[in-house]
């Protein structure tokens, strides 16, 4: 190939022989044949390329398929080369030829350096809106990081309060109960029971079966009122406060008979059926306690593991695991009117990959799924080992998204949210953390009435992943 080849071209007009000869020198010419890709949408651009003659078709992958977005189709048309300026350029489609051709490839460093040398003012404004646009869209990154921190900090702490809240209001409870309890005691001695009498009705309060909180209010109400009436037909004081922790202990009518034989009446029944109560409701209030302090301990737990600290950023990971601390930082928004279904596969084994980045995937996703249905559906989380790959689809049962938006849902900063609403994390962003960081892919399968997000990791990857 010479100079004569190209002078003719349009894009190159005003530059001279000797400027022509210095591309041709730094340039490569590669052959278009039918159906070959010539460079893959999301790799890196390194290189320029300026059609000759034949023809590429540009495709975009959207869903299940790839679609034509564009064509070089006339001499002069040319595609990529964004290293040249940008360090983290990409090609934004696939180039893959339709008529047999030829095209000029150049390195994108080569010719950062040409246009430098031919003409650094124009070097000088392209670096400077590759810079712009970068610093943009950096900031515009960092204050959507922040608005999501701030809605799952703010989760979160809607998360903690309760049963931190039921935690506190157990032990204020519990300390009341202890009081009472050592008030029945001293009750008991009071009324010098027997070593005996004592240990008989421990006995019996130990037979009693606790009542699942779960039965029917009103076949409890009855219980109350059937015990309530017992007690006062016994001149028990006080019946109004221990009726409800001994039906909760499972004391019926016929227990508190045998009670009474133990411990004859009088103010020996009194203080026996007190502490009888109080042991039930310090019995209920640690159980409380228990339940309320190991939910705050799982918390904490999925958070750790949602924000990976303290571990390395590449490493072995279960990402179901990453997925289960999602949903539970994200649980504020899955209570009311959201039924979750997790369908995790058995045989899913762990992958070579970055955690906290993909923990930031699974959350836009998830919080846009939950957002495309209002606060009402269903949401599926779904992962399954495919060949060589790990599947984690995310279903929502929303209206869908038409035709345009699926096709634009992977454009930098497009978004058809309002403010406030979803992660604030663009699903270009999450593209980018899945095809580049991982080698994996994602794409959107759409219709009336539900979308799915499908992501695929490769179960074997390059920890020499590009940062």
């Amino acid at each position: 190939m010479d100079v004569e080849d190209i002078r003719g071209l349009d894009l190159f007009a005003g530059l001279s022989d000797v400027q022509l000869a210095q591309l041709l020198a730094a340039a490569t010419e590669v052959s278009i044949e039918p159906g070959v890709e010539l460079f893959h949408e999301g790799t890196s651009a390194d290189d320029w390329w300026v059609l000759l003659e034949g023809g590429i078709a540009l495709l975009r992958h959207f869903g299940r398929e790839d679609a034509v977005v564009g064509r070089m189709d006339q001499p002069g048309r040319w595609a990529g080369g964004f290293r040249a300026w940008d360090p983290n350029g990409v090609y934004l489609a696939t180039g893959r030829g339709v008529a047999e051709g030829r095209a000029l490839r150049v390195p994108a460093g080569t010719l950062r350096d040409l246009i430098g040398q031919w003409l650094p003012l124009a070097g000088h404004l392209i670096e400077g809106v590759y810079g712009t646009a970068r610093s943009i869209e950096a900031t515009a990154r960092q204050r959507q990081s922040l608005i999501t921190l701030g809605t799952l900090a703010a989760g979160l702490a809607h998360e903690l309060n309760n049963p931190a809240a039921a935690a506190t209001r157990a032990v204020d409870s519990l300390r009341t109960a202890c009081e009472t309890l050592l008030h029945a005691l001293a009750g008991l001695a009071d009324e010098e029971i027997s070593p005996h009498q004592f240990t008989a009705i421990d006995l019996l309060r130990q037979e009693a079966t606790r009542r699942s909180t779960m039965e029917d209010p009103l076949v409890i109400a009855e219980e109350e009122d059937e015990i309530a009436s017992w007690l006062v037909d016994h001149g028990v004081e006080g019946e109004w406060s221990i009726t409800p922790q001994l039906v909760a202990g499972g004391i019926d009518v016929e227990w508190c008979e045998k009670a009474l034989q133990i411990l004859n009446g009088g103010k020996a029944l009194d203080s026996g059926l007190e502490w009888v109560a109080s042991t039930v409701a310090v019995s209920t209030l640690l159980e409380e306690i228990k339940e309320s302090t190991g939910r705050i301990a799982a918390l904490v737990s999925a958070v750790r593991s949602y924000s990976q600290m303290d571990r390395a950023s590449m490493q072995r990971m279960d990402v179901t695991e990453g997925l289960e601390s999602t949903l539970v930082m994200l649980g504020h928004k899955l209570r009311q009117g959201i039924t979750v279904i997790r369908d995790y596969g058995q045989d899913v084994p762990e992958i070579h990959a970055y955690p906290g980045e993909l923990n930031q995937v699974w959350t836009n996703l998830i919080d846009n799924a939950v957002d495309a249905m209002d606060g009402h559906g269903t949401l599926r989380v779904r992962t399954a080992c495919e060949q060589d790959t790990i599947a984690v689809d995310i279903t929502d049962t929303g209206p869908g998204m038409s035709p345009e938006v699926a096709a634009r849902a992977f454009e930098a900063f497009y978004t058809t949210k309002d403010v406030g609403k979803g992660t604030g994390l663009g699903l270009d962003i999450a593209r980018r953390i899945v095809v580049q960081r991982h080698g994996g892919t994602i794409s959107i399968d759409t219709a009336p009435g539900g979308t799915v997000l499908r992501v695929r990791l490769p179960v074997s990857h390059n920890q020499s992943a590009e940062s």
